[in-house]
C-alpha cells in the first residue's frame, strides 16, 4: 500500500475571521471527525490535499495525517468550494483504523456489450455507486459488472454480485444495478381525410365541430340555433348597438 503523507497544523481559532486569514495564507480549515474524543480542527494546503487523492481511489484514498508528531489515518469525506471559483474552502477527513472496517461508496463499472443491445434495446446503469464494507487498505477502486448476458427486458440486482475478497455489499433491498430497456416503438398516425363543410353526401368526421348553422345532433326541425327575429319597430336588446368603434381588448 503506498503511503499518501498530508501536512497539516493545528488551529485554535473558529469562525469566519480566523478561516478568512487562514486561505489568505494558502490554506484552509479542516476537521478530523474519529470513533472518540473530540474533532481534531486543523488546517491544510489544499493544493497538497487534491494532490494526496489524485489517485485511482480519488476520495477512498487512504491518507496519513501528520501534524504535532502525530499520524491519523484517514479518509476524505466531504469538503466545501467556493460557487465561483471553485476552489476548496473547507475540508473533513474521518479517521479511520487500519484494522477496522468502513464503509465507503464505490463507483460502477460495466464490462461487455448486454446481448439485448444487439437487438436495440437500451443497457441503463440505475446504480452509478455500490456500498460496501472493506478495510481502509483494501477498498476496490471500481466494481465491475458484467451486462454481456442480459437480453432485452432482463436486469442485474445488487445480491447477484460478487464482492471483491475482503468486501462486503451493504444494502437494505436489492435493489436494480443494470437493466436491458425495451426499445420505444414510433407510433405511426394514419392521415385522416377532412369533410369539406356544405359538400353533400361528405361523411362525418367523428370528433369534428358541427358546422355553423346546422342542427345539433337529436334537435328538433327547423331549429338551427338562431334567435327569432325582433319585431319591427322594436328597442334594440341591453348592450346592442353600444360600444360601435371600439376595438377588442388585446390579450393580457
Amino acid at each position: 500500500m503506498s503511503e499518501n503523507v498530508l501536512a497539516a497544523e493545528r488551529r485554535e481559532g473558529r469562525g469566519k475571521g480566523p478561516a478568512r486569514r487562514l486561505r489568505m495564507k494558502g490554506l484552509i480549515p479542516a476537521v478530523v471527525y474519529g470513533p472518540k474524543g473530540d474533532p481534531s480542527h486543523l488546517s491544510v494546503d489544499p493544493a497538497l490535499l487534491l494532490e494526496a487523492i489524485d489517485t485511482p481511489q480519488r476520495f477512498n484514498t487512504l491518507l496519513t495525517l501528520q501534524f504535532e508528531g502525530t499520524k491519523k489515518h484517514v479518509l476524505f469525506k466531504d469538503y466545501q468550494v467556493d460557487p465561483v471559483s471553485r476552489k476548496l474552502l473547507h475540508a473533513d477527513f474521518l479517521e479511520v483504523q487500519l484494522d477496522q472496517p468502513v464503509t465507503v461508496e464505490v463507483p460502477v463499472v460495466t464490462t461487455g456489450k448486454a446481448e439485448g443491445q444487439t437487438q436495440g434495446g437500451i443497457l441503463t446503469v440505475a446504480a452509478h455507486e455500490i456500498v460496501l464494507e472493506a478495510l481502509p487498505a483494501k477498498i476496490p477502486v471500481r466494481i465491475e459488472v458484467d451486462v454481456t448476458n442480459l437480453k432485452i427486458g432482463q436486469s442485474i440486482h445488487v445480491s447477484e454480485l460478487k464482492a471483491p475478497e475482503g468486501c462486503k455489499f451493504k444494502f437494505s433491498t436489492d435493489y436494480v444495478v443494470a437493466f436491458v430497456a425495451v426499445p420505444e416503438k414510433e407510433e405511426v398516425v394514419a392521415p385522416v381525410a377532412a369533410a369539406v363543410p356544405g359538400a353533400e353526401g361528405a361523411a362525418a368526421v367523428p370528433g369534428a365541430a358541427p358546422v355553423a348553422g346546422a342542427p345539433a345532433p337529436g334537435a328538433a326541425p327547423g331549429a338551427a340555433g338562431a334567435a327569432p327575429a325582433a319585431p319591427a319597430g322594436a328597442p334594440p336588446a341591453k348592450g346592442e348597438g353600444e360600444g360601435e368603434g371600439k376595438g377588442k381588448k388585446g390579450r393580457k
